[in-house]
């Protein structure tokens, strides 16, 4: 299998490189691609040193691949997209530059792997992070009974802006234990002993882009034009994985003994539900992880055909890169189907 990662000097990239490893990805060859800044450095991948080339408009550079796995921005990928593809090479973009084009899919394995092969680009969306993790969840539940309406709060750790993010929070716990200014740059505001209800920019209707992305991509992901999603996105002062308060109607009450065992046989989902024991789902234990975590499941009070439960899952393994590399493995098993390109 012949694999490319573009944009694989950023964190999501660099995630790229420890997941396709992780996953025992068979690579018989691998290119890297990066901008200007990026070519010419050199990463490892099981044990040997592999040149980052600079990215061009040339299809030729992307000839024989397999699988690209792009993590550059929505610009970059729309503008490459077709020197990627030219040749037959699935593109799997990270960005939110396809996300909602009635011809691309948009994919999360365990709930419409089959939309993969549906793809008359060859290109092939990864959602946003706080979709992908959601959807897991909301799946073996529509399954029991369709969903008609979800409410959802997201806590995002500063990861979900990059690995400047990252390195902004934990440098402003350094200066405030310092009696120092803290450097506000990526962030609206001081995130470190803060929250932040305001997660890229306000659109028209109050809600911010975030917000409505979970809106729509949850609609197109599970099929379903007419649920209707509300969301606050809100970042939090934690370096790394995403949690949701979720909230969900169904036609018909689901019991909480049923969406149990749902959720127990779910693919991709793992139940942690002891709240007597204190057990629940944290970031500080998802983090680094590939599965959604699932607890504090309960019938909601205020909806007699609601359920409310909590998740947690790290937005760079299952919220992009995981994902994404398991769109690939859904294909790779089911040879029988073919994309169109």
């Amino acid at each position: 299998m012949k694999v490319a990662i573009v944009g694989v000097s950023g964190a999501v990239g660099q995630e790229f490189l420890r997941v396709l490893d992780e996953q025992n990805f068979p690579i018989d060859e691998l290119l890297l691609f990066g901008s200007e800044r990026s070519a010419g450095r050199t990463y490892n991948y099981r044990g040997k040193d592999y040149t980052v080339q600079l990215l061009r408009d040339e299809p030729e550079d992307f000839r024989g691949v397999d699988f690209a796995f792009v993590s550059a921005g929505a610009s970059v990928s729309k503008k490459y997209a077709d020197a990627i593809t030219k040749h037959g090479a699935v593109m799997i973009d990270n960005s939110s530059a396809f996300r909602m084009d009635p011809d691309v899919p948009l994919v999360v394995p365990e709930v419409n792997g089959e939309d993969a092969f549906d793809a008359p680009r060859g290109v092939i969306a990864n959602p946003n992070c706080t979709t992908a993790i959601m959807v897991v969840a909301l799946k073996p539940l529509n399954d029991i009974s369709p969903i008609k309406r979800v409410h959802v709060a997201t806590y995002q750790a500063a990861s979900g802006a990059g690995a400047t993010g990252m390195d902004e929070l934990v440098k402003q716990y350094e200066e405030l234990g310092e009696g120092k200014e803290p450097t506000v740059e990526k962030f609206a505001y001081q995130l470190a002993y803060n929250l932040i209800p305001h997660i890229d920019v306000f659109l028209e209707n109050d809600y911010t882009k975030e917000e409505m992305k979970m809106y729509n991509e949850t609609r197109k992901i599970m099929h379903a034009p007419e649920l209707s999603v509300s969301a606050t996105c809100v970042r939090v002062p934690v370096v790394r994985a995403h949690s949701e308060a979720v909230w969900v109607e169904t036609e018909r009450p689901i019991s909480v003994e049923e969406a149990r065992a749902a959720f127990a046989k779910a693919e991709g989902l793992v139940v942690i539900d002891e709240p007597a024991e204190k057990k629940y789902p944290m970031p500080l234990f998802a983090a680094g992880t590939d599965p959604v975590f699932l607890g504090r499941l309960r019938e909601d009070v205020a909806n007699p055909n609601g359920l409310t439960f909590w998740l947690v899952g790290d937005q760079i393994k299952k919220g992009a890169d995981l994902n994404a590399v398991q769109i690939a493995q859904y294909m790779i098993a089911h040879p029988r189907k073919q994309t169109s390109a």
